[in-house]
C-alpha cells in the first residue's frame, strides 16, 4: 500500500470496538497485548475507562479511500500508574514550575510491561506518519506529550529520526538455544547453578500437583482461583488492582489457547498460578499469586515452567515481566527496553532530554554489569 502525508487522515476512537477487529489485527503482527482480543477484554471488563484514568482515544490511519495503513492502542492519561516506565519525575517538575503534564497520550498495552509494537503500520509505511498525528492530536485534545512505551527497537529509531526523546531499561529474557529438553538447558549452566535450580524445583513441586493450562481449559473455577492469586499479590505489592475480576475469563474467552496458565494443585485444590500469553515466538509472563507460601513456588511457575513450555513449543524466548535481578541466575539474562517520548513544552522537552542523555549511559553500565552475573558456562556464548 502507498501512502502520502497529503492523502493520510487520523481518527481517535474512544473504543477500540470501533475499528473492526480484522483491520486492526491485520497490523498487530500477532502479538497478543496489542491485539483487538486483548484490548477489547481491559475496556469490556472496565480495567481501563470509567475511574481508572486510562481513557481510550485509539489512533487510526486510514488513506484518501478508508483503508487502514497505521493504528496505535492510545490512551488520555490522568496519572502514571500502570505504565512501569517511570516519569513521575518529569511530572512533579513541570507542575512545581506552574506547568500542567496531565493529560497525556499514552501509546501502551496497558498495565503490561512487555515489549512489542506500538506504531501499528501497514508493510513499507514509516511510524513517522502516525507519530505526527499522534502529536496534532495531542495538541488537540490539550495533552502535554505522547508516549510510547515498550516499543520495538526499529519503532525507537524511527521515533528518535522523527524528533522524539529515547529511552532505555532493562528487562530479563530467556532465549531458547535450540534445546531439546529442559535438562538440556540445565547442561548449559554452571554445575552451581544446575544444581541450585534442580534443589528449587524439587522443593517447589513438593506435594502439589503442577499443570500448563490453555485458555479453552480454564472454567469459572480456575478463573476465580486466579483472582484471588492476583488479589494476593496485588495487596502485598501495590494496594490497588488494576486488572477487575471479569478480564481475566473474558482474556481466556477472547485469546483461547494464546492464554497459557502455569497452575499448582494440592489435593486438587488451585494454591497458585502464573498467567502467560503466548505470540508467535515468544511466551510472555504477566501475572502471578498463590493462597500458600511455598518455597520456590514463584520461581518453579513463573521462570522453570515457562522455560519448560517455551521448549516443548519450540518457543524462541521467554520474556518474564519486569524486574527482577534474581532472575539472572535461573537462566534470564538482561535485555533492552525501549520507549520514545514527545513532549510539546520546549523547556520541559530540553530538561527531560538532558536527563536522558545522562540517563542512557547508567542503564548501559547496568547492562554490562549485570551481564557479568551470568550463570551459563563460559563456554557458553551470551
Amino acid at each position: 500500500m502507498n501512502g502520502t502525508a497529503d492523502d493520510l487522515s487520523l481518527s481517535l476512537h474512544q473504543s477500540i470496538h470501533e475499528v473492526p477487529a480484522p483491520d486492526w489485527d491485520a497490523l498487530a503482527g500477532g502479538n497478543p497485548f496489542v491485539s483487538h482480543a486483548f484490548l477489547s477484554a481491559l475496556e469490556d471488563s472496565a480495567s481501563v475507562g470509567g475511574d481508572s484514568g486510562w481513557y481510550p482515544q485509539h489512533a487510526v490511519l486510514r488513506d484518501g479511500a478508508g483503508r487502514l495503513l497505521g493504528a496505535a492502542p492510545t490512551y488520555v492519561k490522568a496519572h502514571s500508574y500502570g505504565e512501569y516506565v517511570f516519569d513521575h519525575g518529569w511530572a512533579n517538575a513541570f507542575e512545581r514550575a506552574g506547568g500542567r503534564y496531565y493529560p497525556k497520550l499514552q501509546v501502551a498495552a496497558p498495565f503490561s510491561p512487555v515489549p512489542g509494537p506500538r506504531l501499528l503500520m501497514a508493510e513499507g509505511l514509516p511510524p513517522s506518519l502516525l507519530a505526527r498525528g499522534l502529536e496534532i492530536a495531542a495538541e488537540r485534545l490539550g495533552c502535554s506529550s505522547v508516549h510510547a512505551t515498550f516499543c520495538t527497537e526499529a519503532e525507537w529509531h524511527a521515533l528518535g529520526e522523527a524528533g522524539w526523546l529515547r529511552r532505555m531499561g532493562v528487562q530479563y529474557h530467556w532465549h531458547n538455544r535450540g534445546y531439546a529438553a529442559f535438562e538440556d538447558f540445565l547442561a548449559a549452566l554452571s554445575s552451581r547453578k544446575r544444581k541450585a535450580i534442580r534443589r528449587e524445583r524439587r522443593d517447589a513441586q513438593a506435594g502439589l500437583e503442577i499443570r500448563a493450562l490453555r485458555g479453552s481449559e480454564m472454567g469459572r473455577r480456575e478463573w476465580a482461583a486466579f483472582y484471588n492469586f492476583y488479589l494476593s499479590t496485588v495487596d502485598r505489592k501495590w494496594g490497588g488492582a488494576y486488572l477487575t475480576e471479569r478480564f481475566f475469563p473474558l482474556l481466556g474467552e477472547r485469546l483461547g489457547d494464546a492464554v497459557v496458565m502455569m497452575m499448582a494443585f494440592r489435593a486438587g485444590r488451585p494454591i497458585a498460578g502464573a498467567l502467560n500469553l503466548r505470540g508467535p515466538d515468544a511466551l510472555y509472563g504477566r501475572n502471578w499469586g498463590a493462597l500458600e507460601d511455598v518455597p520456590f513456588l514463584h520461581f518453579e511457575l513463573c521462570y522453570y515452567q515457562a522455560i519448560d513450555y517455551a521448549i516443548g513449543a519450540g518457543l524462541a524466548r521467554v520474556e518474564a515481566g519486569a524486574q527482577g535481578q534474581h532472575k539472572i541466575q535461573r537462566g534470564y539474562l538482561p535485555s533492552r527496553t525501549f520507549s520514545a517520548h514527545w513532549i510539546g513544552h520546549p523547556g520541559l522537552s530540553d530538561a527531560v532530554a538532558r536527563f536522558l542523555e545522562a540517563e542512557r549511559p547508567a542503564v548501559e553500565e547496568e547492562m554490562a554489569m549485570l551481564g557479568e552475573q551470568s550463570p551459563y558456562r563460559s563456554d557458553i556464548s551470551p
